[in-house]
């Protein structure tokens, strides 16, 4: 009897051990609180703009978030304009250049993120302008058909699989999803796929 109740609270203990170190999925955080001066939202947005960029849209959503009196934000963000540290023509075009440059996205993706961030269109239209005057779509669209084509190879096992019509759908979808125009992606496949293109059942302006 000894033993087995021994073993049960072993047991109870190693449960309780381990609810302690994986926390269940349904208990939720403490709610972050509030803050109620000026000098506590600004030193906020100032941490903020140290993690990353913030358009002026994004960065009125967060303090609003955090500030108890929401009649606080509107100074805080005129002044953060004043020093230049929110500025939304940078802000666009310092996007637009890196997600060209890393990410290889087209036009139409980076204006419809820049437009969920609250970024005005002519900010967006001056950027993408500028930054694709000095890009060579094309070859974006290449690599990132190369990268895919690569992929594909190494599914299947063979150096030079193929394209059928399924893949060179995928390969149309990922493009447009992408941001690139429908005509851009047919041209560049074109050079690599035998047989029939997608139709043009969709086009990135209509979600641009």
């Amino acid at each position: 009897m000894f033993i087995c109740g021994e073993v049960d609270f072993l047991s109870s203990l190693l449960s309780f051990l381990h609810l302690l170190n994986y926390p269940h999925p349904m208990r939720q955080q403490p709610a972050r609180r509030k803050l109620s001066t000026e000098t506590q939202l600004y030193m906020s947005a100032q941490r903020a703009l140290m993690r990353r960029a913030h358009s002026i849209h994004e960065m009125k959503q967060h303090l609003e978030r955090r500030a108890e009196n929401k009649d606080l934000v509107p100074p805080i963000i005129a002044r953060l304009r004043e020093l230049n540290y929110l500025d939304d023509a940078k802000y666009a075009l310092n996007y637009a250049s890196q997600h060209v440059k890393v990410r290889r996205q087209g036009r139409f993706r980076i204006a419809r993120e820049l437009r969920a961030r609250g970024v005005p269109d002519r900010y967006i239209d001056e950027a993408i302008a500028k930054v694709f005057a000095e890009t060579d779509e094309p070859a974006l669209v290449r690599a990132r058909l190369k990268r895919r084509v690569a992929l594909f190879n190494k599914k299947s096992g063979e150096a030079n699989a193929p394209l059928d019509q399924k893949k060179i759908a995928s390969l149309y979808r990922n493009l447009l999803s992408a941001g690139f125009s429908a005509d851009t992606i047919r041209n560049e496949l074109k050079r690599i796929a035998k047989g029939d293109l997608p139709d043009d059942q969709e086009s990135p302006e209509d979600d641009a």
